[in-house]
């Protein structure tokens, strides 16, 4: 029996307390307290992120090591997920594996600026990944319970908009930042240090508030206990193979800066661009998402998928749109695409869920990034076919998942 955490109620709670707790207005300050959080995060590693690439060849790595521990790191981050998700949901408590990895996340990235050599630079990377593989299932657990009463697509698609928001000004800071001092990286990782510890004082602040997140979701009859359920996995093969065919934007900005395909200063705008549609694209989905469903995810992976040819085989015109319809995918695959899991697994197996659904991502997506990378070098319209096929790919599975909802639902 789970005891000490969030995830037990209090023997004794009083029920004006724990009626007070179950309001939806209670549960959306708690979704906009982790927003808050994110959003700051997001200023700290997303800003960070967007100059290690630079930062590391000035401290003498090659182009070889950059492209490896970039990967790396990415599947590290996803890969860890499935035993941090599991050690969550066996301690019963989120807040003590959100809290250690969101200290681990943020605190590594100013700590680049101290960084003497490539060596220590990419340790410190490494971290980053390794605090956010563990705070991230027990963060999404936590929204979850918060979401239930306010709505899955638009408490997460709320989250992923204030996300998307610290992710659009992060490199917006770095970049003014860089120009404002010449060029110096570890100035801008140094101011780095400020959003870090303000997303730790909040998401202190939130802590302190809301104790047990459970206790923000009423308490439903579980029809499978057992474990997950087949249309999670079938749903984790889709959202696998969406994962597969979406091009990471390194591959992307490596093709617009190879033979001046696009304008460098454009560059870093058109990621901008990504993130802001990004932002608009997650809450709009979300509130789609709680009216008709797992709908909503193939009609977004259907128009998503287009982005490859109009990236790679389009003129800059068409590239801006490619990226818009880029942008818009990310938003769906971090918001709605995780509010739909929730539903699909007992309430205390989530964070473990959670887990195994992001390593299963990660690790397809990483496949594939090294797929087309390798695509890249020898046709690129092999790339855009693969990228665009394996995206279609998950339409009848998705198909599955909301049929076997609605007859569930009869």
């Amino acid at each position: 029996m789970k005891s000490g955490g969030e995830g037990a109620r209090t023997a004794g709670a009083a029920p004006s307390a724990l009626s007070g707790l179950l309001t939806p207005g209670a549960a959306l300050r708690f979704v906009v307290f982790l927003g808050v959080v994110s959003l700051l995060a997001d200023m700290t590693y997303q800003g960070g992120r967007s100059i290690t690439g630079p930062f590391l060849a000035q401290l003498g790595a090659s182009a070889t090591v950059v492209g490896v521990f970039a990967g790396f790191g990415e599947l590290l981050g996803y890969g860890l997920r499935i035993v941090s998700g599991r050690l969550s949901d066996r301690a019963g408590n989120y807040w003590r594996m959100t809290t250690l990895g969101y200290l681990i996340n943020l605190l590594a990235i100013p700590a680049l600026a101290l960084a003497g050599s490539w060596e220590m630079a990419v340790v410190l990377m490494m971290l980053e990944r390794t605090g956010k593989a563990i705070r991230k299932p027990a963060r999404d657990a936590m929204l979850a319970h918060a979401t239930a009463g306010i709505g899955r697509g638009w408490g997460f698609g709320l989250h992923k908009a204030m996300d998307q928001t610290g992710a659009l000004l992060g490199p917006l800071l770095m970049a003014a930042v860089i120009a404002y001092t010449g060029g110096s990286y570890r100035t801008a990782f140094a101011l780095l240090v400020a959003p870090a510890l303000l997303a730790l004082a909040v998401l202190l602040a939130a802590r302190r508030e809301y104790p047990r997140p459970s206790e923000l979701e009423v308490k439903r009859v579980e029809l499978d206990t057992t474990g997950t359920s087949r249309r999670y996995w079938i749903y984790l093969a889709a959202s696998a193979l969406v994962a597969c065919g979406y091009a990471d934007f390194p591959l992307i900005a490596y093709h617009f800066a190879k033979g001046d395909a696009m304008p460098p200063t454009w560059i870093p705008l058109l990621y901008a661009l990504a993130m802001g549609t990004s932002a608009v694209a997650a809450p709009a989905a979300g509130w789609l998402f709680d009216r008709v469903g797992v709908v909503v995810i193939g009609a977004s992976v259907l128009a998503a998928a287009f982005f490859a040819p109009l990236v790679f085989l389009g003129g800059p015109l068409l590239a801006v749109a490619g990226m818009a319809l880029w942008g818009v995918g990310m938003g769906v695959q971090e918001s709605i695409v995780r509010a739909a899991v929730a539903d699909l697994v007992p309430a205390d197996r989530r964070a473990g869920a959670y887990g195994i659904f992001d390593t299963g991502f990660g690790v397809f997506w990483f496949a594939g990034s090294a797929l087309m990378g390798a695509l890249y070098d020898r046709s690129i319209p092999a790339l855009v076919v693969f990228s665009v096929a394996a995206q279609l790919a998950a339409l009848p599975l998705l198909a599955m998942v909301a049929a076997k909802g609605n007859r569930a639902s009869v």
